[in-house]
């Protein structure tokens, strides 16, 4: 029988040099979008799929996202006096969302490795992987992403990565994969290449930073080849899981945004806003005047 799957494993220790020179000083998962910071999107999502356990893998300088999730005494205090009571409750459902662990990348050898560090934590259980650049939009209601791959996982007992159709543009920038539809947004993976050319791509579908993995995956990371690099990345253990044909992939439904590129974070931040019941009326009023201020200028 498929175990439950009840904790999560958030790496966070990368620098963050494409939002150089902000991240000198504020790491990229707590850059906001709209009024939270990145990485409250990604363990709301985790809670959310009924999550209650969450390693953050952290590296140097991360600090504050330890103190983001912790108490805040002397704020709290000073709203309690001030009778702000929905500030209040804003500032401690933060650190009520979930059981949030920490542990720390001391050396910066990638995804692969963060996930060693998370042994302790999981042992024998399965558990979901969420990558803090990838925010994923579901409307309320519906069931949030992690939680779609969580479903497939304990429906078929293999490891599941979260899939999307990509553009011949983006297949560079991407692992991808070569499969077989097996049910509805349900993919049997057989093989997964990381960031090949347009030229060489098997499909346009494309995996990105959603994994639901079983406890083996330790043992699969240790015995996967390092690249040229010296760096075993996680693509390749996923790989070894396909030829053993374990591994499967399922098309999510929802919008996923690359926090980590300049151009959708912003994308992110507008469209977070204009669902936003306080932001939405003022944004499109905004938005449709400056659409018609660059019409006029064009």
């Amino acid at each position: 029988m498929v175990k439950k799957v009840t904790k999560a494993v958030i790496p966070a220790a990368g620098f963050g040099t494409r939002f150089l020179p902000v991240t000198k000083s504020v790491c990229k998962e707590m850059l906001p979008i709209v009024d939270k910071p990145t990485i409250q999107y990604i363990v709301e999502e985790a809670v959310s799929a009924g999550i209650r356990d969450i390693l953050i893998v952290t590296g140097k300088n991360k600090k504050i996202l330890e103190d983001y999730f912790d108490s805040a005494p002397e704020l709290e205090s000073l709203l309690e006096q001030d009778n702000k009571e929905e500030l209040l409750h804003l500032c401690r459902s933060t650190e009520k969302m979930a059981n949030i662990h920490y542990i720390r990348q001391s050396h910066a050898t990638g995804f692969a490795d963060a996930i060693l560090l998370a042994q302790t934590f999981t042992g024998n259980d399965p558990f979901a992987v969420l990558l803090g650049d990838d925010v994923i939009y579901t409307p309320e209601g519906k069931r949030p992403a992690i939680g779609q791959l969580i479903d497939c996982f304990e429906e078929n007992g293999k490891p599941t990565a979260a899939v999307m159709e990509v553009s011949d543009a983006d297949i560079p920038k991407y692992a991808n994969i070569k499969g077989e539809e097996d049910g509805k947004n349900r993919y049997r993976i057989e093989k997964i290449v990381e960031k090949p050319a347009a030229a060489q791509k098997f499909s346009n579908k494309a995996v990105i930073g959603r994994y639901v993995v079983d406890s083996d995956i330790y043992e699969i990371i240790r015995r996967t080849p390092p690249s040229k690099s010296g760096e075993v990345y996680f693509t390749d253990a996923l790989g070894l899981l396909a030829k053993e044909n374990r591994l499967m992939g399922c098309v999510f439904e929802g919008k996923r945004y690359d926090a980590g590129n300049k151009q959708e974070y912003l994308e992110a931040n507008i469209e977070y806003a204009l669902r936003d019941r306080e932001l939405s009326s003022g944004m499109k009023k905004y938005i449709l005047s400056l659409a018609d201020a660059l019409r006029r200028k064009q």
